[in-house]
């Protein structure tokens, strides 16, 4: 986005319209310096329905909150904001509904913002004992135009946020080569016997693929290619079907991470950015799976937002995850950062296999009630027995 054009802002402030303090003080000041600079500004205070006012046609660049703590209408904003978040956090003392009886909750909210900031040192240093992170000081003065070096700072972080946001256009080159080719439905993310928490035979994955009409398929064993380059040798001569040679890999603290169009195997172990590197070494597609189910080896949202450049797609709908909010935290994410959104089975077992389809890069979920593609000699789903270790094929 060119750094001149206008952003659209949400204020959100938790007291009533017209109610006089420094918090609504700040708001009123900055919102009308951030107009007089033509962007456009939503004020939303207590009492009004932030979300009917935050909903995805909105489309808000950014939902500014202030004192996001719960109850309130910050938090609430929070709750159901797509946008990308940023907090100000102004009053300096403890809240002890926030800080210690609905932490968790509080918690969760907080996991949505963006960028956090305060106006006063104090402030900083009580939300770090408690919530830590980085906040930025914004600190007014007494004089008037101390403000517009306040919103100076605000609008150079709403700049810096909306920067890292995906190019909702694509590669128009590339886009216009794929709307020539036939549609097919893909899932991209599976497992085979060659995982070890797997017993499905590649050749039973490649026939339960074919018999539920899936035009190509991720193969993403832990930390291994193996099966998915022996799926790859095998569906050569089987007609309709790709094969994608992908991994699931476990970096050494910062959760998994798909690579997507490998050819080699890359070592668990390494750090989120030394992965990448080894899948863009191969020219491959950085695909984060179910990047917000805490009972998976997921990123940090910190680590998350390191990389949100890097991520080609994030996966958007898991079946396997327990949680429905977890999946819904993950297409929040993917919204306010434009990122291609995915989805894939996550089957260990083939039953499970094509229960989540991605169609053109839209998602699906739940099993279609027959093949898009007719198969004379469909065939149930078969089981597996755990494959020794060390007997992977070689390819």
């Amino acid at each position: 986005m060119p750094s001149a054009e206008p952003l659209s802002i949400a204020q959100v402030a938790p007291f009533r319209r017209g109610v006089e303090n420094p918090v609504t003080r700040f708001v009123d000041r900055v919102s009308a310096e951030l107009e007089r600079r033509g962007h456009a500004v939503l004020r939303a205070y207590t009492g009004d329905r932030v979300k009917g006012l935050l909903k995805p046609s909105a489309q808000l660049d950014v939902v500014h909150v202030h004192e996001p703590f719960a109850p309130s209408v910050s938090s609430a904003a929070l709750r159901h904001s797509n946008s990308l978040n940023v907090a100000t956090f102004h009053a300096p003392q403890e809240r002890v509904l926030s800080t210690q009886v609905a932490r968790p909750l509080v918690e969760i909210f907080f996991g949505r913002i963006d960028a956090r900031t305060v106006t006063s040192r104090e402030t900083a240093e009580l939300l770090e004992r408690y919530f830590p992170a980085s906040y930025e000081l914004l600190e007014p003065g007494a004089a008037a135009d101390d403000w517009g070096r306040v919103t100076d700072e605000l609008e150079a972080i709403y700049r810096r946020l909306v920067a890292r946001r995906h190019d909702p256009n694509g590669d128009p080159e590339l886009r216009a080569r794929l709307a020539k080719r036939p549609l097919i439905e893909v899932d991209l993310h599976m497992h085979t016997d060659h995982s070890g928490d797997c017993a499905t035979p590649v050749e039973v994955l490649l026939q339960t693929a074919r018999d539920r009409g899936l035009g190509a398929i991720a193969i993403t064993d832990h930390n291994e290619v193996s099966g998915a380059l022996e799926a790859r040798r095998i569906a050569e001569s089987m007609p309709d079907i790709e094969v994608i040679v992908a991994e699931e890999v476990k970096t050494a603290e910062q959760g998994e991470v798909i690579g997507l169009f490998l050819e080699e195997k890359i070592p668990k172990g390494l750090t989120m950015a030394e992965t990448i590197a080894q899948i863009r070494d191969q020219g491959g597609l950085v695909y984060v799976p179910h990047p917000f189910d805490r009972f998976h080896s997921v990123p940090d949202y910190e680590h998350l937002i390191e990389i949100v450049e890097e991520i080609d797609i994030l996966e958007v709908f898991n079946p396997r995850v327990a949680v429905t909010a977890f999946n819904e935290e993950a297409e929040r994410f993917a919204r306010k950062y434009r990122i291609v959104a995915g989805a894939g089975s996550d089957s260990h077992v083939a039953q499970g296999l094509g229960s989540v389809r991605t169609l053109k890069l839209l998602q699906t979920a739940g099993r279609p009630k027959a093949p898009k593609r007719r198969v004379p000699d469909a065939k149930p789903a078969r089981g597996g027995k755990p494959r020794k270790r060390g007997s992977a094929s070689k390819s």
